[in-house]
């Protein structure tokens, strides 16, 4: 019989250690198979919240942000590109790749997962492509109404959310509850709400992770 498993996924659509985190912990929950019965809620976490809606190139933002060289830039996305295509998720950076403000695209994720669990998987999984794969706006009001529908959800009632404004309290509470919680980096992963694992680890560390959990159970 399968263990039921609660995953707390606390991330953002512009990082992509999320994006490595995410297609990694799947492919463990997969190599698991019927050990475990898993459900994943996403949580939000901004790290651009003061983004203008015009965005920014990612190369400068890194540098000034991180005082590093456009080298050193180059060198971690290769990195990151690898690690991506171990698990089969395309980065494709560019000189004209940028950052986005995404607190609309955490409104829509929020509305999602209020709808299910698996639509709120689909359409974060449809963002991370979206926006790493092809460099497109996360916040973008069209985008994000395309990308509801291929997740099953209702495109118009995604456009309605998008421009009413609703669910934006209720991100700004979730970020505040996670940030009084310790979280400062993502993508913070949380396995039955107590055992908390920082980063985008390799696939192995998750099945051992997930598979240690009931001899820790207090």
């Amino acid at each position: 019989m399968s263990r039921p498993l609660r995953i707390d996924f606390v991330s953002d659509i512009v990082c992509p250690w999320c994006a490595i985190g995410l297609h990694s912990l799947l492919q463990a929950l997969q190599q698991l198979g019927d050990e475990v019965s898993a459900e994943i809620y996403f949580h939000p976490f901004e790290l651009t919240p003061d983004m203008p809606a015009e965005g920014e190139r990612v190369i400068p933002y890194l540098c000034h942000k991180y005082g590093m060289s456009e080298v050193e830039v180059a060198h971690n996305q290769a990195h990151i590109t690898e690690r991506g295509a171990q698990l089969g998720f395309a980065f494709d950076f560019r000189a004209d790749s940028r950052k986005w403000n995404t607190f609309h695209t955490h409104r829509l994720l929020h509305w999602a997962g209020e709808q299910g669990r698996d639509q709120q998987l689909a359409l974060k999984l449809a963002l991370f492509e979206a926006y790493f794969s092809r460099n497109l706006n996360p916040s973008d009001r069209t985008l994000l109404c395309e990308l509801a529908a291929e997740a099953s959800l209702d495109a118009a009632e995604a456009g309605r959310v998008y421009d009413s404004g609703e669910y934006a309290e209720a991100v700004r509470s979730e970020e505040r509850l996670w940030q009084q919680r310790g979280v400062s980096s993502v993508p913070a992963i949380v396995f039955d709400q107590r055992y908390l694992v920082s980063g985008g680890q390799p696939v192995e560390t998750f099945v051992q992770v997930i598979r240690d959990l009931p001899s820790e159970a207090v």
